[in-house]
Parts: structure tokens; C-alpha cells; sequence
């Protein structure tokens, strides 16, 4: 029986479940921009308090491994090794994306069974973090960053149904306009996408090295200053 802390820092949302054999116990989660270096431990606390359970009684510790935020993924991957360190227990990555397109598939009714999972998380401008899948969440195209244009995705909707979704989808809407694009609305990154993934990769001791692993950024994190120091 494994006890998994679940933590996704990818993006905008907060969110951390704690799961029992693949079954979800408990869940925080923030929309709240940038609001997760100051309350990630505290949703923990509060939910290992609410489980009556501390954290040496955890099995692993899984985390959203990326693409997304620059600094949400190094908050949430260091807090997950601390836990993991602190409590001699085994570290889980889970792709940032396939815990959207498993969200997604809880949303998905009456489709064909040949279609394909569009995950998208927002990036700047036209541009998106994105990979694709199908319905049984194998991955068939290598992580991008890709500029959204008028020719998106036009050759592929002409043979099956295409679901896009997370942050990045809304700004595709006006560009991806065909009958076999279909988009779930207000769907955003959880912990509890998670869950799934976790356990399998735990029964599976898919396990990374605490000390070595690093988020997996996609692009190179560059710095901005501010304008108002031009002022």
C-alpha cells in the first residue's frame, strides 16, 4: 500500500494531494499567481495534519516535473527532494503535460477511440508548451515549444478528433477552427493529474536519483528587468 505526496508547481496553480493506492485522500490547491513559495509546505502540513499521518509514514513523493514556470518547478521540485532527503524515501517525476491529458480524459465523453490529447501550457506570446497523446496517454510527439500560426495542426484535424486544453489552449481557439478540434474549457494543472502516474511509476520503482534530478525546463530561463527601471 503506497502512501504519495503529490505536488504540481508547473504553472500558475498551487496543488498538492496526498494519495493512497492510487486513490486521492486529500487536496490544496491555489489559482493564485506566484503565491506558491508561501503556502506549498504550509498545504502540506495541513493535509499530512488533517491524515493523521507525519512524513515518514510516506511511501514517495511525486512532482511535476515540467515543462512550465521556471520558478514554480524549482520550488516544487526542491521542496519534494527536502521531503524526500528528510525522510529517506524515493523521488517520482511526472510529465508536466501527461498529468494534463490525464485530467483530461476525465472530461472526455463519447469521442472516437482514435483521438488525440493536446495539452498546452501557456508560454509567452503565440507560444505554447506541448506534446501530444492518445487515448491511452503514450506519448506520440516530442515536447515543444511551439508558435501557434494559421497553420497549425490544419493537416492533422483532417483525420480524427483533436482535444486541446490547459493554459495555453484558449489562445488556439481562433486559429484552430475545424470540426474535429474540440477544447475543454477551465482546465488548469492539479495534483491530482498526478495521482495516477505516480502510483504506476511506484509500482514500477520508476524512482529518480534525489540528489541529480533537475526539472525539466524546456528552455533556458532568461532574466528580465524590470521597466520601471528605465523610468
Amino acid at each position: 500500500m503506497a502512501l504519495i505526496l503529490n505536488i504540481e508547481t508547473a504553472t500558475d496553480v498551487c496543488s498538492v494531494s496526498l494519495a493512497r493506492d492510487g486513490e486521492l485522500l486529500n487536496l490544496r490547491e491555489t489559482k493564485e499567481a506566484k503565491s506558491h513559495a508561501s503556502v506549498l509546505t504550509v498545504f502540506i502540513e495541513e493535509m499530512l495534519r488533517e491524515a493523521s499521518c507525519s512524513v515518514n509514514q510516506l511511501d514517495a513523493v511525486a512532482v511535476s516535473m515540467g515543462p512550465g514556470s521556471y520558478t514554480g518547478l524549482r520550488i516544487g521540485v526542491s521542496v519534494a527532494k527536502g521531503i524526500c532527503y528528510g525522510a529517506s524515501i524515493p523521488l517520482i517525476a511526472v510529465a508536466t503535460l501527461q498529468s494534463l491529458a490525464q485530467l483530461a480524459l476525465s472530461r472526455i465523453s463519447n469521442a472516437r477511440t482514435d483521438f488525440r490529447l493536446v495539452p498546452m501550457i501557456d508560454a509567452r506570446r503565440m507560444e505554447v508548451y506541448t506534446a501530444i497523446f492518445d487515448p491511452k496517454l503514450n506519448q506520440l510527439q516530442e515536447t515543444s515549444a511551439l508558435i501557434l500560426t494559421d497553420d497549425s495542426f490544419q493537416r492533422e484535424l483532417q483525420h480524427r478528433e483533436w482535444y486541446f486544453f490547459g493554459s495555453g489552449s484558449e489562445k488556439s481557439k481562433s486559429i484552430l477552427n475545424h470540426p474535429n478540434a474540440r477544447f475543454i474549457d477551465n482546465l488548469d494543472a492539479s495534483a491530482i493529474g498526478l495521482i495516477t502516474l505516480s502510483e504506476e511509476k511506484y509500482k514500477q520503482n520508476n524512482f529518480e536519483n534525489t540528489a541529480y534530478f533537475e526539472p525539466f525546463y524546456l528552455k533556458d530561463f532568461i532574466a528580465t528587468i524590470p521597466k520601471k527601471m528605465f523610468g
